[in-house]
C-alpha cells in the first residue's frame, strides 16, 4: 500500500507537469479561472485535514467527492460564458453528483453535523499499519495523501472542461451528444452496481439481525451476482469510464486526441487500481470464498468471451 501512495503522489506532480508543457497554452482568463478553482480546491483540502484531525474521522473529503466536481465545472462554465459545450459538461457532471451524493447519504456516509458520518472502514485499516502508527505520521497521511491529493485528484478530473474552453469556436457537433449518450450509459450502469451492491447488504444485515438462516451470496458474505458477476467492481469501472468519456468533450472541442487534461482521469484510475488492492485483501481475509472469486470474475473489464 505505501508503494501505492508513492507511486499516486509522485503521479500527481509528474504527469500534469509533462502533459501540461508540451500542450497549447492557456489564454489569461482560463488561467484566472483555473487558479480561482485551486484555490477553492486548497480550501478545501485544508478544511478536510483539520476537521479530520479533530474529530478522527477521515471520510470529509469522501463526502465532498461528488460535490466539488460539480462546483468546479459549473465555475469552468460560467467563465466561458456559459458556452454550450461547457455547460452541457457542468450538467452531465451535475446529474453525476446528485446521484453519487444521494449513494453516499443513504450509505450513511453524511450527518446532520457536518463532520460526522461513517468512516470508510479503510482508514481504520490504514491506521493500524507500522508505518502510520503515531499521531504525527498520521497527520503527515492525512495532510498529503487523503485531503490533499486527493482533493487535488477530484479538480484534476474535471480539467477537461478547461480543455474544452478553448475550443469554444468548435460548435456543438454529434460527437458531443454520442460522448453524452456514452456518459449517460455509464452513469446508468454505476447506479445500478450501487443499486445492487445497496439491495444486497441491506438484506443481509436484515437477516443477520432477524437471525435467519444465509444462503447463496448471503452466506459467502459478498456479492457475486447481477453486474457483480461480471466484474468484481463494477461500480468502480464505470466510475473510471465515467470520466474518461468526460475526456473525451475536450478531444471534440480541440481535435486534439491527447491533451494535458487527460493527466486526472489517468491518476483516478490509478487510485483505484490501489483502492481496489487494498479492499480485496481485506475482503480475503474476512470472507473465505472471496480468493476463489477473485481468481473467476475479472476485476473491471468483463471477460466477454467466456461469459458466452
Amino acid at each position: 500500500m505505501l508503494r501505492t501512495i508513492i507511486l499516486l503522489l509522485s503521479a500527481l506532480v509528474a504527469l500534469p507537469v509533462v502533459f501540461f508543457y508540451f500542450d497549447e497554452p492557456l489564454r489569461e482568463e482560463q488561467w484566472n479561472v483555473l487558479q480561482k478553482a485551486l484555490v477553492i480546491m486548497s480550501v478545501i483540502a485544508l478544511a478536510c485535514f483539520v476537521v479530520s484531525e479533530i474529530t478522527r474521522n477521515c471520510s470529509q473529503v469522501d463526502k465532498l467527492w461528488s460535490i466539488a466536481p460539480v462546483i468546479y465545472v459549473w465555475l469552468f462554465a460560467a467563465g466561458s460564458g456559459f458556452d454550450q459545450r461547457l455547460t452541457l459538461m457542468a450538467g452531465l457532471v451535475t446529474l453525476w453528483g446528485v446521484r453519487l451524493t444521494f449513494n453516499f447519504w443513504r450509505r450513511g456516509g453524511y450527518h446532520w453535523i457536518p463532520w460526522k458520518g461513517e468512516e470508510d472502514y479503510r482508514w481504520s485499516v490504514l491506521r493500524k499499519m507500522p508505518l502510520l502508527q503515531g499521531r504525527l505520521r498520521w497527520a503527515a497521511f492525512n495532510l498529503f495523501f487523503i485531503s490533499f491529493y486527493q482533493n487535488a485528484l477530484i479538480l484534476l478530473f474535471t480539467l477537461p472542461s478547461v480543455v474544452a474552453w478553448q475550443g469554444t469556436e468548435q460548435p456543438l457537433r454529434v460527437a458531443d451528444w454520442a460522448v453524452s449518450g456514452l456518459f449517460a450509459f455509464f452513469l446508468v450502469i454505476e447506479a445500478i452496481a450501487d443499486q445492487q451492491q445497496f439491495d444486497f447488504q441491506k438484506e443481509k444485515y436484515r437477516r443477520l439481525r432477524m437471525g435467519e438462516p444465509l444462503e447463496g451470496d448471503y452466506a459467502l458474505g459478498f456479492r457475486t451476482t447481477g453486474l457483480w458477476g461480471w466484474v468484481r467492481h463494477p461500480n468502480y469501472a464505470a466510475e473510471q469510464a465515467i470520466w474518461l468519456t468526460f475526456y473525451l468533450f475536450s478531444v471534440s472541442a480541440t481535435g486534439r486526441w491527447l491533451n494535458w487534461s487527460l493527466a486526472g482521469a489517468i491518476l483516478l484510475m490509478l487510485l483505484f487500481l490501489g483502492s481496489s488492492d487494498f479492499s480485496e485483501k481485506i475482503s480475503a481475509g474476512k470472507y473465505p470464498a472471496y480468493r476463489d472469486y477473485r481468481r473467476k470474475v475479472p476485476r473491471f473489464f468483463p471477460d466477454l468471451f467466456r461469459r458466452s
